[in-house]
């Protein structure tokens, strides 16, 4: 059975295709064949070394991936052979508040993940699957699906005719962005690409930015909101975009820190926050329970995430690739069909 292992800190001579062999199921344990696995930007970090939770120990990598049941343990009832699942990126976060014993053995940085034709897991770690849709788009929730889910509706606590801004077309924001207009929320967002920010209007995003034609974006925020704000903004790591987006929060509104694409960091103002009521959040992806309100939200609201890009598994390292040429609109997904 063929898998990746990743050497954290090579990048970008980082992952090499092995063999190795899995034991027959534990009680609580269950063995996916794996179908399809889907690219993050923490990915990219822990090739890189630079991802700050995680092992210095080769691993198998990524925390996305859907497949199909194959055997079960003596002890599990929550799946059986032929089951469609989902993994969790904290395989030990069922629900409930994050703690540490909670967030311990992240799959794909401080424990084997996805990135195999076949894994075991223990069946608290996975979800059933939307019926809707396909392994490749399944494979997107977990991680940037999930993050969107947390920052928009248990974080931030929007409802309908709230406002929320996407910074960029990745995975989260287009994710965030198809979730946002499915319940009813004003959606704005932000890319360098008037190409990209057209299928952005098509995915229905109420007003798009070009930061490069706007570099003051918040201003214009600003103005689509008539000088209110939005009530949320998706910051994507604060590297000269966090100042803009505390500008751009209305008054008592938030900002959720999802990622650290834009680099970590930035100016920071605590006094905008104080005299403004507003709410600085890290998002750190989130619990199984949320996974499981999310599939329940895109089932009933027919939604299919955006897939950028598909390659097949023994193309991993290309996708990997493409991932960091950032020319990506949505996911990148690697296929085990």
């Amino acid at each position: 059975m063929q898998a990746y292992r990743v050497y954290p800190g090579r990048h970008p001579e980082a992952i090499e295709l092995f063999e190795r062999d899995l034991p027959p199921p534990a009680a609580h344990e269950v063995r996916v064949k794996v179908r399809a696995v889907s690219l993050n930007y923490r990915d990219l970090m822990v090739t890189r070394g630079s991802y700050p939770v995680g092992s210095d120990k080769p691993l198998v990598p990524t925390s996305d991936g859907a497949g199909e049941v194959v055997a079960v343990g003596a002890a599990v009832t929550r799946f059986r052979p032929g089951d469609r699942v989902i993994s969790s990126f904290f395989p030990h976060w069922i629900d409930g508040q994050p703690t540490r014993a909670k967030t311990s053995g992240a799959l794909g940085a401080e424990a084997d993940g996805m990135l195999a034709q076949e894994v075991l897991l223990p069946e608290d770690a996975l979800s059933a699957m939307p019926a809707h849709l396909s392994f490749a788009e399944a494979a997107t929730l977990p991680c940037a699906g999930v993050t969107a889910w947390n920052s928009l509706f248990v974080e931030g606590a929007l409802k309908p005719g709230d406002s929320v801004l996407m910074l960029g077309t990745g995975g989260v924001s287009i994710w965030a962005l198809q979730l946002a207009k499915a319940a009813g929320l004003r959606t704005i967002i932000t890319s360098s690409s008037a190409a990209k920010l057209e299928r952005a209007r098509a995915l229905g995003a109420s007003a798009t930015i070009n930061y490069v034609e706007q570099p003051e974006w918040q201003e214009e925020v600003l103005r689509q909101t008539g000088g209110e704000g939005v009530n949320l903004v998706l910051e994507v790591g604060g590297q000269g975009t966090l100042a803009r987006s505390m500008a751009a929060t209305r008054m008592g509104g938030s900002i959720a820190i999802i990622g650290g694409v834009s680099g970590f960091g930035g100016e920071f103002n605590p006094f905008a926050l104080i005299t403004g009521a507003k709410h600085l959040s890290g998002i750190f992806v989130g619990s199984r329970s949320m996974a499981e309100d999310l599939v329940r939200f895109v089932e009933i609201h027919a939604i299919h995430p955006v897939v950028d890009k598909l390659f097949p598994f023994e193309q991993a390292v290309a996708a990997y690739a493409y991932l960091e040429a950032a020319g990506h609109f949505g996911k990148v997904v690697i296929t085990l069909d």
